[in-house]
């Protein structure tokens, strides 16, 4: 068993998942990831093999995602997800 901090990015995968009760930071951020197609950050940075993600200084919130078939998202400074996707948001855990 590999441990996910030895620099083995490449085949982290996640031990359970669970959906979001309610908004937050985080759950805002996850949100964006999984409209572009992604779990989560991790998986980001694995497909996409960047070392950061471009976020808002303001908020921390994600900026710009790199779909999968290479366009993009952008996405606003403010709260993006609203209250009634809250659920629909899934958190990995590792």
């Amino acid at each position: 068993k590999k441990s996910g901090v030895s620099g083995v990015m490449a085949d982290m995968k996640p031990k359970s998942v669970h959906h979001a009760k309610e908004w937050s930071d985080v759950v805002e951020n996850l949100y964006r990831f999984q409209q572009a197609g992604y779990r989560d950050e991790v998986e980001y940075k694995q497909v996409k093999q960047v070392e950061t993600v471009e976020c808002w200084p303001e908020t921390g919130f994600v900026k710009k995602l790199q779909r999968r078939d290479n366009t993009f998202y952008y996405y606003n400074k403010q709260r993006e997800c609203e209250e009634n996707e809250v659920h629909n948001v899934k958190i990995y855990v590792y």
